[in-house]
């Protein structure tokens, strides 16, 4: 049986180009998740930061990690429809949650979010698995940019440090150099969003945001899950989000305690 918020072309899509829109999907929780933004900016966790470079207009806020403290996050975690639209996307029985993340461009904030792919910086490996991003504000220039078919590349991209451009890990020959999706003529799909659509994305798919140069906020919450295949795996440094102390060894399922189950078919 398919979700009401989904159709099975949707569902073709999202395994065939990693990324498709959900519209209205946390649309009941705006005001919600707002009132999370508000209290995360306001109490921020120790994961933040914010562009505040000498020459660059606006404000950019992102943090993550912070549903177990912000009761607005955790709400909608458990009591929308995220995990059983995650569950037919990624044709999983299971949903785990894996966590959040929190975007905001204040207006003038000129700076692009750069090209890049999550799952280089992530722990876990596995094709069933889906990002959602929902702006909690309309957004028609300042949306999240998604090159489709990049999950399925040979190599991954290689992962930056934003701020210093370094690389993350030593290793540079186990991925391929940021490309450039404009001038190569890639397949980018964006759409113009109201607050509470979703863009659904797995996490190797490329993807950035151009500034928001408009006169408005630019509110986003990111909401991590992963299916039944996804695994444990060491990488060549340091991942982001780090979680420390986690003590999983590689191949094994994400510990349930760190990561609940909020679907189960």
């Amino acid at each position: 049986m398919i979700h009401p918020l989904l159709t099975q072309e949707q569902i073709d899509a999202y395994q065939r180009d990693g990324v498709v829109v959900v519209k209205g999907l946390f649309k009941d929780h705006v005001e919600t998740l707002r009132a999370g933004v508000e209290k995360n900016m306001t109490e921020p966790g120790p994961y933040a930061a914010e562009n505040l470079k000498a020459g660059e207009g606006g404000r950019f806020f992102d943090d993550y990690c912070n549903w177990t403290r912000i009761s607005e996050f955790e709400d909608v975690i458990r009591n929308s429809e995220a995990g059983a639209v995650a569950a037919g996307l990624m044709q999983s029985q299971k949903v785990q949650v894996f966590h959040d993340h929190v975007l905001v461009k204040e207006p003038g904030t000129s700076k692009p979010t750069p090209w890049h792919q999550d799952g280089p910086y992530y722990f876990v490996e596995g094709q069933q698995n889906v990002s959602f991003w929902s702006p909690l504000d309309p957004v028609r220039e300042a949306s999240l940019r998604c090159v489709a078919g990049s999950h399925l590349w040979e190599k991954p991209v290689l992962p930056t440090r934003w701020l210093s451009e370094e690389n993350f890990y030593p290793d540079d020959d186990a991925y391929m150099q940021v490309p450039d999706p404009d001038a190569e003529g890639m397949d980018i799909k964006e759409w113009e969003m109201e607050p509470g659509d979703a863009v659904a994305f797995n996490y190797g798919i490329l993807h950035g945001a151009r500034g928001n140069n408009a006169g408005l906020r630019r509110r986003a919450f990111s909401l991590r899950l992963v299916g039944d295949d996804a695994r444990y795996v060491e990488r060549a440094g340091p991942t982001s989000p780090p979680f420390p102390g986690h003590d999983m060894k590689p191949g094994q399922t994400l510990r349930e305690d760190w990561f609940p189950t909020i679907y189960q078919a």
